[in-house]
């Protein structure tokens, strides 16, 4: 097999640059000894660094054609370590059953953010995760209070990560070349945070609550959490969600928590909004 069709409905766009691949690997290369999940493989340009580097990996893929070409091209590669299938419909317990793992990869953009609330909901066992999205999205991951950027992602990841934005990777070393350019990120899981201080589904509802209305003020914005119920006056009411930071924003989940029982109404977590305001 000469090599797979990019296919624009999966948002593949293919690296060609070998030096930027190994850079991508070597984002974990402290991470040794814990078994790598590699999501959209593709033709295998990233996979070939992460064996080289001697990891244990396992990769997930969607497409049946590159399947194919991976079971072809890579015998180092078991064929039991290569899944095929929806990364964002899988259990990934059954894949690491009782083992914490690594998650990288050159991330379709199409569904980059729902890979990252994947991460998020596994974050027990996924102590590292890096990869290559879109420029502004990986930005966006790493900004910090203050930054116009700033969003939901933003937020619940920087709770549990330490989040850098590495490098910039131009669009000029992809088959086909995307319209934008890329960058590449890595998140390592927070030693300091045991838990966050507040109720975590509170705090989840309280972020996207406020960024899905990010041209109000909290305090108005906070009414769609407590409802009718006051929220104890604070300097932070009268602040923008963008210019919160993590532990502001665990002062304010309280703040709401409390108020909630004031009025006899458990905290409620939970919302859809999980695409409003990334």
């Amino acid at each position: 097999m000469a090599g797979v069709r990019p296919k624009k409905a999966l948002g593949q766009h293919f690296l060609t640059d070998l030096s930027v691949a190994r850079r991508i690997a070597g984002t974990v290369s402290d991470c040794k000894g814990m078994p790598v999940l590699e999501v959209g493989p593709g033709m295998g340009v990233l996979t070939r660094f992460l064996l080289d580097e001697g990891h244990d990996v396992t990769v997930v893929e969607i497409d049946t054609e590159s399947v194919d070409y991976l079971k072809t091209n890579f015998p180092a590669l078991r064929h039991e370590r290569i899944v095929e299938g929806d990364f964002l419909d899988m259990d990934l317990h059954a894949l690491f059953p009782d083992r914490e793992f690594v998650v990288i990869g050159n991330f379709p953009y199409n569904i980059s953010s729902q890979i990252f609330f994947k991460v998020l909901d596994y974050k027990d066992s996924i102590p590292c995760c890096a990869g290559m999205l879109q420029r502004e999205v990986a930005e966006r991951l790493a900004a910090a209070p203050g930054s116009r950027t700033r969003g939901i992602l933003s937020v619940l990841l920087q709770a549990w990560y330490e989040v850098e934005y590495l490098f910039t990777v131009s669009e000029n070393v992809f088959n086909p070349p995307p319209k934008v350019k890329s960058g590449v990120v890595r998140m390592r899981r927070r030693k300091d945070v045991v838990n966050l201080g507040c109720d975590e589904a509170l705090f989840k509802t309280v972020v996207k609550t406020t960024f899905g209305q990010r041209r109000k003020t909290i305090r108005n914005s906070l009414r769609g959490v407590t409802g009718a119920a006051p929220v104890a006056e604070s300097p932070l009411l009268a602040m923008r969600p963008e210019q919160l930071s993590v532990a502001q924003f665990v002062e304010l989940t309280n703040l709401a928590a409390q108020a909630l029982a004031a009025a006899g109404r458990p905290p409620k977590g939970g919302t859809g909004a999980d695409t409003v305001g990334l």
